[in-house]
């Protein structure tokens, strides 16, 4: 048997998909939210990485929190290596300074990892007459399934916003050879740390130009045992167009130099539904491999009930 590892899926647009980000952006907006992602990863590639992921939240102005639930899906590989979540948020926010807020935010969640055994080939199934349909190869466990726990801290201005997460804090197992007081066996998923924020510049409205035009600068730091990734990206809106571009990898550090890809998007934002998509451009050694990556989001806000105090908006993308 041998180890094998792997890191949590990833998203480009991940602005609109927040709550993948930070539990501390549950109750964003003044509106309830309903987001759908999807990305295709690397198409080019046999059975690459499928993942979706779906979420609600809304603002409880009464105690100045949000709360939220997020559920993902990820999918690769030949056997169909499935990793699944579902879980709860809560976010409060609080004034700092007249000009600064807080937003803590902890996220509860249930994750279970399984794969589709028969769809695997082993060793002892390759034969002179070709593939056997029997394997005595030891079977797996089909499906493993652990608690999980995460917490982040966003703080935010008019113009800046600056945020960390911690993800995995309670280490969940998902080993599908699980065994009782074996250590070897324990397939604990390792902590990952983010780091994310960024500024936003808006060219005033004039007589002339009643629609203003907005750029944000805006970063994302990933680090999960010894992986290492950095976004350095920019967005322009000028209503309802959005075009952003990111470059995602750490060129200049030689111990973890993972030149990884160029994305570019294009969104459009309306008063209630936006709509992204993007593509990744691999600029790694898969270049010509990958077929790069694919990502779609689409949100949708609406209100049940005007709020009683006006709320201070994160001047954060939406995509």
């Amino acid at each position: 048997m041998c180890r094998v590892y792997t890191q949590d899926p990833q998203f480009s647009q991940f602005y609109s998909n927040y709550l993948y980000l930070a539990p501390s952006f549950a109750g964003l907006t003044d509106k309830n939210r309903i987001s759908f992602n999807y990305r295709n990863q690397w198409p080019e590639i046999r059975h690459s990485y499928q993942t979706y992921s779906v979420s609600f939240d809304k603002f409880i102005e009464k105690f100045s929190s949000g709360v939220g639930i997020l559920a993902y899906q990820d999918i690769a590989g030949t056997g169909r290596m499935k990793t699944s979540s579902i879980g709860l948020q809560y976010s409060f926010d609080f004034k700092l300074t007249s000009s600064w807020h807080a937003r803590p935010g902890m996220h509860f969640n249930y994750t279970e990892r399984g794969i589709d055994f028969d769809r695997l080939t082993w060793g002892d199934q390759i034969t002179p007459d070709g593939i056997s349909s029997s394997s005595h190869e030891h079977r797996t466990l089909e499906e493993a399934g652990d608690i999980d726990f995460s917490t982040s801290f966003l703080s935010y201005s008019d113009k800046f916003w600056i945020g960390a997460t911690v993800d995995h804090l309670l280490k969940p197992n998902q080993s599908l050879y699980l065994y009782e007081g074996n250590e070897a066996n324990q397939g604990n998923v390792p902590l990952k740390y983010t780091l994310f924020g960024g500024v936003k510049f808006q060219r005033p409205e004039k007589l002339l130009r009643p629609i203003p035009t907005t750029i944000q600068l805006a970063f994302l730091y990933r680090q999960q045992e010894q992986y290492r990734q950095l976004d350095l990206g920019v967005y322009w809106y000028h209503n309802p167009l959005v075009i952003g571009l990111w470059y995602r990898g750490i060129p200049f550090y030689k111990e973890v130099f993972n030149r990884d890809a160029f994305t570019l998007l294009v969104g459009i934002k309306t008063g209630e539904l936006n709509i992204g998509y993007s593509y990744d451009f691999t600029i790694s050694r898969l270049i010509t491999n990958t077929g790069g990556s694919h990502e779609i989001s689409m949100s949708y806000v609406f209100r049940t009930k005007p709020l009683k105090h006006k709320m201070k908006m994160v001047p954060c993308p939406d995509f």
